[in-house]
C-alpha cells in the first residue's frame, strides 16, 4: 500500500472515529453499536 493511500485511510479512520463518538449514546444503541466499539468498528472499515 502506497503512502498516500494509506494516509487516505487513516484521514477515514479518524473521521469515522470522530463522527461515531459525537453521536449520542441512544443514536448509537440504534445502530447497534457500543461507545467501545467505536474504534473496533472504524479499523475494520478502513483496514488500520
Amino acid at each position: 500500500m502506497n503512502v498516500a493511500r494509506s494516509f487516505n485511510n487513516w484521514l477515514k479512520y479518524r473521521q469515522t472515529v470522530s463522527e461515531l463518538g459525537r453521536m449520542s449514546s441512544r443514536e448509537l444503541r440504534d445502530l447497534g453499536i457500543e461507545r467501545s466499539d467505536i474504534q473496533s468498528i472504524a479499523r475494520t472499515a478502513y483496514g488500520r
